[in-house]
């Protein structure tokens, strides 16, 4: 009888992924590194760690994963790979964002409001070099959520993603059309475990959003081990951190801590700000706040370009405008030369959250990344992405913390440590391909050249072409 060997072959195959992913046509013309093992050889490395940057490091990359990483004369190469040269350019981890969405603002006649964006703002992610992102709330979770499975069966270009359940808002709250509402602590933990129970990972407690109904959200949240998360006004930081919120959004510039006139359980958003705009940048009271949310162990998620002030600044932050269909854009662009040297509060505001987020930092806080494309629409996806760690850096940070924030605590935050975040032997293939230094030039990460997800390298120019004109529309 012959000696059948198939179910070695078949094991042999799936150990060493000799069923490689397929990709969409429109995904895989993208697509400019595919081979199962290669090598990127002298280049800058940024492990993600916030060590300092290692020179003429070798990192070998094999079935999807991390083989070797250390100096090019101490790590053999295997004869036959592919050579990707890196000299004079930077290495870093795929970015870990946790301030995503997957729309944009599209005004509703004078109301605020937003628009899914499901063909451009994945693929820009991606070609800014967020490999993995958590959205930061959802007005089309479904759609979110469908956008995930198709990026993950390869027929459409995104990052790995973290879904958000729709935003946790107590009506009637904001007059924006898109935004979902809840009605009270029972309706908020029947709208989580709907969510949780269709895929998203993660909750938004939004502005007006009262303690019951983030206690109510935290307690159904927790009992499946995901998360909490909030951009909050009505509850304040110190409240939202004693009943157990697990992070919270933009900074400290949306903290009402400091308001004495507070209501519980209500927000006056002017006295909000001023509240702020009339603290002291170095005040005891602030730091206080800091150590409790440090012993609570609540992350806190930068979200710098949806802050940044206009004067003196990029319309459009990253270089984002050519993205934008010409019917935003260049209103857009009026309305930043009208407003010019007229946003005095928005300046002083700002400085004080680079201030703050990298005393929070230095404190010993866990400092988590985002870029929030909201706002009056000048902040676009992935070129977004490279504008948060360019701000970080105006903030104080060494580009070695800078790309840490963005990368490892973002993965720390998920539990996905052990597969990405860092450049190290055995983790998922998560890289960026910089065409430059960004040790002695934070802005040349915009010249990101190659985004490797599991391995397989994409072109991120060419996908950054590919979206010219389009936001806005779709």
């Amino acid at each position: 009888m012959k000696k059948s060997y198939l179910p070695a072959v078949i094991f042999l195959c799936l150990g060493l992924k000799c069923f490689p992913q397929k990709f969409a046509p429109d995904v895989a013309a993208y697509i400019k590194i595919n081979t199962p093992t290669f090598a990127i050889t002298h280049v800058k490395l940024i492990d993600g760690t916030g060590n300092a940057a290692m020179p003429d490091e070798t990192v070998i990359v094999a079935n999807g994963k991390i083989e070797q990483v250390g100096p090019y004369n101490k790590v053999k190469i295997p004869a036959g790979i592919q050579i990707i040269d890196g000299t004079a350019k930077t290495l870093i981890p795929g970015l870990v964002m946790l301030h995503e969405h997957l729309f944009y603002t599209v005004m509703a006649g004078k109301h605020f409001n937003v628009a899914e964006m499901p063909w451009s703002f994945p693929r820009l992610y991606l070609a800014g070099g967020a490999t993995t992102i958590r959205t930061g709330g959802s007005i089309e979770p479904q759609t979110d959520l469908n956008l995930k499975r198709m990026i993950s069966e390869g027929t459409m270009l995104g990052p790995n993603m973290d879904v958000t359940a729709p935003y946790f808002e107590e009506g009637p709250g904001y007059d924006i059309p898109s935004l979902s509402t809840i009605n009270g602590p029972k309706d908020a933990a029947v709208t989580a475990n709907y969510w949780a129970d269709r895929g998203c990972t993660s909750f938004k407690i939004y502005v007006h959003a009262t303690r019951a109904d983030m206690a109510a959200v935290i307690a159904e949240a927790h009992k499946r081990n995901l998360k909490v998360t909030g951009h909050i006004g009505a509850v304040t930081y110190h409240e939202a951190a004693e009943m157990g919120i697990d992070n919270l959004e933009h900074g400290f510039a949306v903290s009402s801590d400091f308001d004495s006139l507070k209501v519980p359980d209500k927000i006056d958003d002017r006295r909000q700000f001023q509240s702020l705009l009339d603290l002291p940048l170095k005040s005891q009271k602030m730091k206080d706040l800091m150590q409790y949310l440090i012993t609570k162990h609540v992350a806190i998620t930068s979200t710098l370009p949806v802050f940044e002030p206009i004067t003196g600044r990029e319309a459009f932050p990253g270089d984002a405008g050519g993205a934008l269909i010409s019917e935003i854009r260049e209103p857009l662009e009026k309305l930043c030369q009208a407003l010019q040297g007229k946003d005095d509060n928005g300046i002083a505001a700002f400085k004080q959250e680079l201030f703050w987020e990298k005393q929070f930092y230095d404190m010993g806080g866990v400092l988590l990344a985002g870029s929030d494309p909201t706002g009056e629409g000048r902040v676009i996806a992935g070129y977004s992405n490279h504008r948060e760690i360019e701000l970080l850096a105006e903030a104080g940070f060494t580009p070695e913390q800078a790309i840490k924030i963005c990368t490892l605590n973002g993965a720390i935050y998920l539990n996905r440590q052990n597969e990405i975040g860092t450049i190290a032997a055995g983790k998922n293939a998560d890289l960026v391909l910089v065409n430059g230094d960004i040790t002695t030039d934070i802005k040349n990460i915009r010249k990101t050249e190659i985004v490797f997800k599991s391995g397989i390298g994409f072109d991120s120019q060419k996908i950054f072409g590919s979206v010219k004109g389009h936001v806005g529309m779709n």
